[in-house]
């Protein structure tokens, strides 16, 4: 897919960024003005004249909700289906706070390639309240199968945990695909949908859509900014925030004049999975379960490692006075836990369960669904 850029003044000052060692902080902001020519981020600052983000690479870097105020618009294609969808988006500010509604579809073609959704995208009416002032909290916040985790300024979410669990359920054991709600919040062998052991039936967006039509995202989008730091050589933009309101960074960072991919702090456990009390172990070949070792299926196969990548806990780091999280390219991909406050509107309940979760009605379908 050709990326057309749109605006370029966006890159502030803090495209020549050096990376901290900071891992933890409240949120700046660095500002930048509207413009017109080459990339984009969001931020026409007029929620009444319509900007279109077809396939835009954004480039802006504050950590201002603020800064993206604006109507913006998009006309994608559904491949598999051929058919096409209009996104909206629009984005409003007050001093304490920004809104954003979104009928959640992407500024991207979508549905491409093998992927296998099991229920048709459609448009939907999502609402989120991002604080434009994001502290540190005492401690940090799980995830939970409560609450949507980002909102992108494309208007599509991450919902980053799967409904599936090893031996939770009343499906085959090891082709879980719906059953582990909240109250298993805990359980070390929910599966991982980025894991390439898994089928999730995802694009090449590493996206697919929720029981009601929700489009949303597991991992990187592959767009909305280059994909390649060392080629591109330019520090990734602000794409979206967190339910606490932190900025979401794509991967690319500076590190001492080299820009390179962050690298997250959690690594694998070594050896055989070992039993936790009170859960069902994964046993190898048992259903779709790929080894009886820590190799990745499932999100108790990690283990965070302070110091061992750039980022903290909750994947995410401090830089020029700005705490933001950073896409990856292992586990947990986006964020890994909250840094702050999160806020109600990214709260799904009481429906929360059935969007993470599918029926995959097809019987020649299988997929551990989100």
């Amino acid at each position: 897919m050709r990326t057309t850029p749109i605006f370029n003044i966006f890159y502030s000052a803090t495209t020549t960024l050096l990376l901290s060692t900071v891992l933890a902080g409240c949120g700046g902001s660095s500002s930048g003005d509207p413009a017109s020519d080459n990339n984009s981020n969001t931020g026409n600052g007029d929620s009444s004249v319509s900007t279109d983000i077809t396939n835009v690479n954004f480039s802006k870097s504050s950590g201002d909700c603020r800064d993206y105020v604006g109507s913006y618009r998009s006309q994608v294609r559904d491949e598999n289906r051929s058919m096409v969808f209009n996104g909206q988006v629009t984005i409003s500010a007050t001093d304490n706070s920004c809104s954003i509604a979104s009928n959640e579809i992407p500024n991207h073609n979508f549905h491409d390639g093998n992927a296998r959704f099991a229920t048709n995208v459609s448009e939907q009416s999502g609402s989120y309240s991002v604080t434009r002032n994001p502290q540190a909290a005492a401690q940090t916040t799980e995830l939970s199968l409560g609450a949507t985790n980002v909102i992108f300024l494309n208007g599509v979410t991450a919902d980053l945990l799967a409904a599936a669990c090893y031996g939770v359920g009343n499906e085959p054991l090891g082709r879980e695909k719906i059953g582990c709600g909240q109250n298993q919040i805990n359980n070390p062998w929910r599966y991982d949908p980025m894991s390439s052991l898994n089928n999730f039936g995802t694009d090449s967006h590493n996206a697919h859509a929720q029981p009601d039509g929700t489009y949303h995202y597991h991992g990187n989008p592959m767009a909305m900014f280059n994909q390649s730091c060392e080629s591109d050589a330019q520090v990734s933009p602000v794409i979206g925030f967190a339910a606490d309101g932190f900025p979401v960074f794509g991967p690319c960072i500076n590190d001492n004049g080299t820009v390179r991919k962050a690298r997250s702090s959690y690594q694998l456990k070594s050896g055989a999975r070992q039993a936790v009390s009170g859960y069902q172990t994964p046993v190898s070949s048992q259903g779709d379960v790929a080894s009886g070792n820590y190799d990745g299926q499932f999100r108790g196969d990690y283990q965070y490692s302070a110091a061992s990548g750039d980022l903290d806990e909750c994947n995410g780091m401090t830089v020029n006075g700005q705490y933001g999280y950073y896409l990856t390219d292992s586990y947990p991909w986006i964020i890994g836990c909250y840094r702050g406050s999160v806020s109600s509107s990214f709260s799904r309940a009481p429906a929360a369960f059935s969007r993470h979760s599918h029926d995959a009605s097809d019987p020649g379908y299988h997929s551990h669904d989100h």
